[in-house]
Parts: C-alpha cells; structure tokens; sequence
C-alpha cells in the first residue's frame, strides 16, 4: 500500500502552563508524518476533520467504537492529536495508552500535550518514558523542554537538556540554540546566554530578538539597546516581536528620545497598527511621563484591546491624573469592554489618589458584581484605597475576612493604619505577622518604619533599625531611606544623615527625605548644600526634590534662594509646580512679611489657588497682623471649604492678635452654630518604652497634681531668667488665670513630665499636633536654659531644637 507525505507542521514551542497563551514562538520547525491515503478516505475519518472541541469528539467516539475504527492505529494517533490540540490531556493519554503500535511521532505529540496542557513534572516524566522506549528525540522535543525549564525557572534540568542537545549532535541547530539562549536568558543567566548566541554558526532574526528580550527582561536596558544596534549593523531588521522585546526596556529607563525613534521606526515598517505593538508604545510613553504623546497614540488606535485599556487607566493613575484614569474606565464601561483583575486595580489607584470614597465604594460594588472579589491582589488594592480615603476601619475589615492573604496584603494593611496614624495597630498587626511565622519583607519593614516615623520615638527607631540589621534588609534602599525619613523626623537629624552618607546605593526619594530632614529641622543651609551635590551627583530632582528645598528656604527665610529654586524647577527641569509648590511659596513669602507679594503671586498663579494656598496666606497675615488682608484671604477660603474648623481659629486668633475681641466673638459664634470644634491641642512623649499623652488643660495624667505643682516653680523659675508671658491673645478673664491657662498647654504638661520622670542630661522629645504658640515658644526656650536639657519639640509644621535657651529655628517659624 502506497504512501506520501500528507502533514506539514509549523510547530510553535508550547507555554508550560495549562490554558497558557504562548507568547514565544520559535522559527518553523518541519516534521513528515506517513500516513496512508486511504485512511483519509474512511467516513469517520472525514468527521473527525470538523471537530472544533473535546465536547464534540466525545459526542461521535461512539460512533468510531462501534464500526470498529477506534481500534485503528491511525485514528487512535489522529485522536490523540485532536485532544492534545484541545487541551484534554487525560483523554488524550487514554487513548494513546489503547494505540499497539506507537509511531515516535505520536511521542512527540504527547510530549507537547503534556508541556501545553499540564504540569512541568508530568511532562519531564513522559520525556523519561520515551528515553525508556527508546524513541529517539527530534529537536521539537528539547526545544519544548527547553521552554518549560524556562518558564520553571528549572536551570540544573536546562543545563541537562542543553548537553543532550549537544551529544546528539545538535550543537549547530539553529533552532534548539535559540531555545537553549531563551532558557538562560529566563533563568537570569544572561552572560552564559550570550555565550551560546555568540558560537551559533548562524543567527537569524528570532535568535536576535530572543537575546534582545533577555536583556530587557534582566533589567540591562542600555545592553540590550546595544545589542538591537549591532542586530541591524548585521542585516537584520526589527519585526513586531522585536519592537515589543525592547520598548519596555526603553521605559525602564525613561529613554524618551529613543523610545520616540522607534516609534518613528515602528511607523514606517506598518507596526504601529498592530494592536500589541501600539500597546507597549503606550506603556513606554506613561512611565517616560508623556502622558500627551500616550494620549494621542491611544486614540489613534483603530482597534484596542483590553490590554490597551488596562495600560491607559493605570498610566493616567501613575501620572497622577487619576481623574482621567477614573474618566477612561467609565469610557471602557460605556464601550462594552469587560474589566480585568488590571483594570479594577487601576481604578482602585484612581480613586485612592483622589481620596474619593464615593467612586472607590462605586468600584468595590462593581467588582462584587463581576466575580472579580476573589482575586488577592484587587483586594490589596481595595485595602489601600480604601486606607487612603481615611476609611482604614473598612480596610481592616477587608483584610481580616480575607482567607487568603500575601505579604503584599499584610504590607498594604500596615501601611495602611501607618498613613492614618494608627500607629498601635500597625505595630500590633506586624507582631502578628511575625508570631504566626510569616515572613516579612523590605516592604514590611518599609510600612513598619513609616509609622514609627509618624510617631516620632528615639526609642522605637532604634529598635526597627536594629531589627532591619538583624534580618540583613538594612542594606535595600528603600529600608535605608526609610530610616533616614524616621530618624530625621524623630529629630536625630545627624544620625540621618550618618545613615546617608553609609548608603552604597541611593535614589531620589532619599535625597529627598535627607534634603526634607534638614529643611524641617531648621537646617536651610544644609538642605540648600545638599540639594547642590544631588546635581553634581547627575541625580535629577523631581517635584518631591524642589518642594523641599523651597519649603527648606522657607523655615530657614531664604527667600531669594526660594525664589531661584521655584523658577529652576521648570526652566531648567521642565516641571510644572503643583499646588504644593504655591502654598511653599507663599509660604515663604508670608513668613518673610512679603505679603503683598505672597498676594500678588496668588493672584497671577496659573492654576487656581488651593485650600492650602489660601491656608498658608491666611496664616501669615495672623504673624504679620495684617487683619484686612487676612479677611479677603478668609472669605476665599470659606468659599471653599466653609466647614474647616482650623481656618475659623486661625482667623480668630489674628483678631485676637490685634485686640479685635468683638470679632474673635463673631467668629466663635458662627463655629458654635456650624458645629464646628477648635482641634484640641496634643502632645505625646515617651518615657520608658511607653507614650504618654497629654491634652491641653487635661487632668487625667496619673501625676496631673504632680505635674501642675511642678510647673508652677517652673513658672517661677523661668520669670526669674527673664520670660515674660505672653497674654494678648486672651481676653475677658484675669491676668492670673492668662497665665494659667498659657500654663495648662499640652506641650508644658508634656515637657514638664518628661523633666520630671528622666535624670539630668536626658533629652526630651516632644511631638504636638498643632503648631507651638509663641508664648510657648519663648517659654521653652527659658526652661532649656534654667534646667540645663535640651528639649526637641515636633509640632505641625517642623522641629524646634531648645538649647541653652535659644532655638534652632532663631525665632523663625
């Protein structure tokens, strides 16, 4: 009986997960199968050419039973290769089991069934029965092994099947040694994958890309760029597959010039229309910061797919436009496209950078609605947005009714009571995690510290620092910085800046957090030093680098300096001042007493001025005692948020300043008939392991009686020294009970505390919510001098370091 060669296979190599798209292809691989033409002519043969689906070809196998065909050799391997192709392994390897006699390429075609369709071990076991029956391996077979050993990470089993390829003689294959180049290249063995491209006898575009992508994907952009540049000094030009190997490269390291180059490229060559192709030229331009360019290119796109949607929203949300990112999912809904897990994270982020309860509740439902609630990383999102919109009691109750948590999860919940000033709960849930054996990361220890630096305890700090040092996670920059951030804002501003200059490896952020350490801590100089040695380093500053160098100037009165950094920042840099950047300026022109500049800079701002703007103007008119500007500053403000309670006491006190006492009445009256409270002023401090809290005009210390008597002789002690109380801003009582009353400040009871329960020579921290009053302020300074300590006092806005009677601010603040 006659045969021919009827089959031709282009064989791509198979992902090894199950339901898996590939997303590596190799080049063509060929095989010739013989088959019988008459086998072909058979009834049940024809009908199994329009079996679409494993459902179907179970529905006719009694069919084949019955008329005694299934016995056939022939149409048990035609089975075995129809389930294989629809992804029913076991049905497959039922039916190869019944076949007598087994061609080799029947082998093969379960080899890749079961490196298609199951596990990586299911797969290396068939690859050993075959050893077993002596089928002799074709290079489809590595190539496949190859492949799962990658995607496994599996290197000592690659390394194996990298030497079978060599003893059977396949050194030369240019197929196999483009797969042995994508095993190492996956299993971050980028120089030993150069290694082998570099003695392929020939190289073609698919070996060429495969080495590009393992650069990228190992984090060496600038390599792989390189490699892309000698591919086409070699004749060979980029495809599709090229363009998406390199263009996350290109984003990893904001190389925006090039990335439009091969934009450029991917125009002319017709990529652009590709859908896959479009997609990573969105990604590339969002994290390169051109949100304008990703705009058009996405609107451009005549077809786009999920991906294209997913990839717009979360590159609005990382570029802080989170009102176009939410914009663009609402867009997405009204198309008809149906949201991922990726989308609903990008449209947590939106709203969690928004800090807008309404549509994250909205997106939460959404999701409930979709089934997408069991997936661990939305709810990750869903605890940090809703931590970030002050609703840290829903986010806690997400996360304790989770059954399934990550350490992302712990992490998100940390941080989350971190950034809402739990600070308790936070270290609670850390002492949880570590009884119940789970093991913590940098981004652990990152949240952890962040909540202590809010909390502002020497004692505490030096506790995490030791625990990052015991777990070796001291040496990862993020931790670093993060301990530079807390020990500069628990005031051990030379101990931060020890750390520091110990760092083998720092970013911005951490030349932030030492620029911002410095400025808070009255040092304006140093901030302004160092700022200049960030640039002699070649790191760029971003917005977060310029707000803190101006805010620097400003607690240090530097105001020209201010003034030159805040016209640098877009001249020089190209950054746009966000409405932090005006309230730092008017800021500093405010505490200056530049007030009609500070107005005349509002009023020619080319943005509308913020809460805070206004808030920052208001607050210098109160120092400055300019009441009739300070009243137009208040009638904006209450436009905009008439229900602030701080700015009520602000405008208050400046009437107050200037003996306007039927005013500061008006004022008290309109509060009491809105509901609106004055904050209580709070100071913490910590004695022996353990925060003491203390309230203006409180008596509930256990040493209340103690306290009051001590500050008393205090009192009398510091008179002696030359303090004189400040009594004008209280009205309609006695001087005594002025006196009394500027005493009971949550700060004195505080301070006094602290004096009373530590030995001489000990410092004493202080951490208060609001800003320290002048009265305060020049007290303390008195108490620094007659007892000999030195006191460090965090209030609202920064540090005030008491020594020998004076300040580290110089009365400026």
């Amino acid at each position: 009986m006659s045969s021919q060669f009827l089959v031709l296979h282009h064989l791509p190599v198979p992902n090894t997960k199950a339901n898996t798209k590939t997303t590596t292809t190799t080049a063509p691989l060929y095989q010739r199968v013989f088959i019988p033409n008459h086998a072909y002519c058979h009834p049940s043969a024809i009908l199994l050419q329009f079996c679409t689906s494993t459902k179907v070809l179970l529905q006719i196998l009694p069919l084949f039973i019955k008329n005694g065909s299934y016995n056939e050799d022939l149409f048990q391997t035609k089975l075995v290769t129809l389930f294989c192709k629809y992804g029913s392994i076991s049905e497959a390897a039922r039916v190869f089991e019944h076949v007598e006699h087994k061609l080799d390429v029947l082998y093969h075609t379960m080899l890749k069934g079961y490196a298609k369709n199951s596990t990586f071990g299911h797969a290396l076991s068939f690859y050993h029965r075959m050893k077993c029956d002596e089928v002799r391996s074709v290079v489809s077979d590595y190539t496949c092994l190859l492949q799962l050993c990658g995607e496994n990470l599996d290197l000592e089993r690659g390394r194996e099947i990298h030497g079978q390829l060599i003893i059977n003689g396949y050194e030369s294959n240019l197929f196999s040694m483009t797969a042995v180049v994508n095993l190492y290249a996956k299993c971050r063995k980028i120089d030993d994958a150069y290694k082998v491209f570099e003695r392929m006898p020939q190289k073609d575009l698919v070996s060429w890309t495969t080495l590009v992508a393992g650069y990228a994907q190992n984090g060496l952009a600038k390599r792989a760029l390189n490699l892309l540049l000698q591919m086409q000094e070699a004749g060979q030009k980029p495809d599709s597959v090229t363009l998406v190997s390199i263009l996350p490269a290109v984003a990893d390291i904001k190389a925006l010039r090039i990335g439009r180059s091969i934009h450029g490229y991917a125009f002319r060559s017709g990529f652009e229309s590709l859908v896959n192709v479009s997609n990573v030229l969105l990604d590339m331009y969002l994290k390169c910061g051109s949100v304008r360019t990703a705009r058009l290119v996405f609107k451009r796109m005549s077809s786009k797919s999920v991906v294209s949607w997913n990839t717009m929203i979360d590159g609005y949300a990382q570029n802080v436009e989170s009102e176009e990112a939410f914009a663009t999912f609402l867009k997405m809904l009204d198309e008809g496209e149906e949201p991922t897990h990726a989308t609903m994270m990008g449209a947590l982020l939106a709203c969690a950078n928004l800090g807008d309860l309404k549509r994250g509740s909205f997106v939460h439902k959404l999701l409930d609605q979709l089934k997408l609630d069991f997936d661990v990383s939305v709810m990750n999102s869903l605890i940090s947005m809703y931590s970030k919109c002050k609703r840290v009691d829903i986010a806690a109750s997400i996360f304790y009714n989770l059954k399934e948590k990550t350490n992302v999860t712990w992490n998100a919940m940390i941080l989350g009571y971190a950034q809402n000033g739990c600070v308790n709960e936070a270290l609670n849930l850390f002492c949880m995690m570590q009884s119940q054996d789970i093991k913590s990361d940098c981004f652990t220890l990152v949240s952890v510290i962040t909540a202590l630096a809010d909390l502002s305890v020497s004692r505490q700090a030096k506790w995490i620092h030791g625990l990052a040092v015991r777990t070796f996670m001291d040496k990862n920059v993020f931790v670093s910085t993060a301990l530079v951030d807390m020990y500069a804002k628990c005031g051990a501003i030379q101990t931060a800046r020890k750390l520091f200059d110990m760092m083998q490896e720092r970013n911005v952020i951490t030349w932030n957090a030492m620029i911002d350490g410095y400025g808070t801590n009255g040092l304006g100089k140093e901030a302004l030093d160092l700022f200049n040695d960030m640039e002699k380093e070649a790191v760029k500053p971003d917005d977060i680098s310029f707000l803190s160098v101006v805010s620097a100037c400003s607690h240090s009165g530097f105001v020209e300096e201010g003034l030159y950094y805040f016209k640098s920042m877009k001249e020089d840099y190209g950054l746009e001042p966000a409405l932090d950047h005006y309230s730092a300026m008017i800021d500093l022109l405010g505490r200056a007493g530049r007030l009609d500049d500070a107005w005349s800079f509002i009023q020619e701002m080319p943005i509308k001025p913020g809460i805070s703007v206004l808030g920052a103007m208001l607050g210098a008119c109160k120092i400055h005692k300019n009441v009739e500007l300070g009243e137009k500053v208040a009638d904006k403000l209450f436009e905009l948020d008439p229900d602030e309670g701080g700015y009520h006491v602000l405008l208050a006190n400046m009437y107050a300043s200037a003996s306007m006492w039927e005013k500061v009445a008006r004022v008290r009256t309109a509060m009491e008939k809105k509901g609106l409270q004055k904050t209580p002023g709070c100071s913490l401090v910590e004695l022996r392991n353990e925060v003491h809290t203390f309230y203006s005009g409180s008596t509930n210390h256990p040493q209340s009686k103690r306290i009051y008597a001590f500050l008393e002789t205090l009192g009398d002690e510091i008179k002696a020294a030359g303090y004189v109380p400040d009594t004008n801003s209280i009205h309609d009582v006695e001087e005594d009970v002025k006196e009394q009353l500027l005493s009971s400040h949550s700060e004195r009871l505080a301070i006094a505390f602290g004096l009373l329960n530590t030995s001489p020579g000990t410092t004493i921290h202080v951490r208060k919510n609001l800003r320290v009053c002048d009265d305060c302020h020049d007290a303390t300074k008195y108490i620094s001098l007659v007892r000999g300590r030195e006191i460090i006092v965090r209030d609202l806005r920064r540090f005030h370091h008491f020594k020998n009677g004076s300040c580290s601010c110089g009365d400026y603040w």
